[in-house]
């Protein structure tokens, strides 16, 4: 007898590439402010965006010593909630957010700079992907996914609890532009925490068909 379940689809957009400046522009900051969100990255409304339903790292580069101030990134993450982040200022290298944003709407910081900042992406984390995003945070399975690979081969992770959880189903892909549509079996994967996929840069688009 077939499995009967209830199966949805979500879709996952392009992951950006690392791009440093890509939210706000090199410029030294004289007192606790607002930065401006002026770069490539940010779109007609004065915010940036990622792509659907996924999640980066923010970044930020001092050019001098901010380990002293802090700067507030205002936005979303993945699945759309509010979120919020103070990242201490790094001496003369790159702080980045703990949190994935799906959007940014303001970066500001607590005093003024000790130098030159810039605000933007990061395109590997700590635990290698480029984006990440939440299939369901539920139990649920995996039934089937299909989408485009990028410009670089590499393997799209499932993981369980988070996305830093135990990855359950890895998928690779080729470094072309080409289809995506592994074979999973009739029972699928289980995912018994909630579902989440993280990009390595691997994947352009990817649609997931799951339980919920």
């Amino acid at each position: 007898m077939p499995n009967v379940s209830n199966v949805k689809t979500k879709f996952f957009g392009a992951v950006d590439e690392t791009d440093a400046d890509g939210i706000s522009v090199s410029a030294s900051i004289g007192s606790a402010t607002t930065l401006t969100l002026g770069g490539v990255l940010i779109g007609s409304d004065g915010s940036y965006t990622s792509g659907d339903n996924i999640g980066q790292i923010i970044t930020i580069t001092s050019a001098a010593d901010d380990s002293g101030i802090t700067f507030t990134v205002v936005g979303t993450n993945a699945v759309g909630d509010a979120l919020t982040e103070v990242v201490t200022g790094a001496d003369t290298t790159v702080a980045s957010s703990s949190g994935y944003f799906n959007t940014v709407t303001s970066i500001t910081t607590s005093a003024a700079t000790a130098g030159a900042v810039t605000a933007g992406v990061l395109g590997s984390s700590r635990a290698g992907e480029m984006g990440t995003g939440t299939v369901f945070a539920g139990r649920t399975r995996i039934r089937g996914l299909q989408g485009l690979s990028g410009a670089s081969a590499g393997n799209l992770l499932f993981k369980n609890t988070s996305v830093t959880g135990a990855t359950l189903l890895t998928v690779p892909t080729q470094a072309a532009a080409e289809l995506i549509e592994p074979y999973i079996p009739d029972n699928a994967v289980l995912f018994d925490a909630g579902a989440y996929v993280s990009f390595p840069g691997a994947a352009a688009t990817i649609t997931v068909f799951y339980d919920g």
